[in-house]
């Protein structure tokens, strides 16, 4: 019994490790939003419904709670439009290349 459980943590383990946003979709949204929570999100995030997250959803954090709710109520989009600069910006993949120029130094004439 002891190593099935060791199996079962080293598999949760894993899993966790392979898909880290397996656990942050939201599983239930709502149809409607409460007039005052928009006014006191202080982000946002848009969730796709692709890969390990399975609905569409508009994901609004308040005091450390998440709210999820429909990306096409009309309040929601209204403000979301407004609010752009509260999307998490995400870190580029990888380095990009940097163009550098190359100067040529011009030899004075003696």
């Amino acid at each position: 019994v002891p190593f099935i459980s060791m199996l079962f943590l080293m598999l949760l383990l894993l899993f966790l490790a392979l898909f880290p946003g397996a656990f942050n979709c939201c599983t239930k949204i709502s149809d409607s939003i409460p007039k005052g929570i928009l006014r006191r999100v202080e982000r946002f995030e848009i969730q796709k419904a692709d890969g390990l997250c399975h609905l569409e959803a508009v994901i609004l954090y308040i005091e450390g709670r998440k709210f999820c709710v429909r990306p096409w109520i009309r309040k929601v989009k209204k403000w979301m439009k407004k609010n752009k600069h509260k999307i998490p910006r995400k870190k580029p993949h990888g380095k990009k290349q940097r163009r550098t120029k190359i100067v040529e130094k011009k030899e004075k004439k003696q």
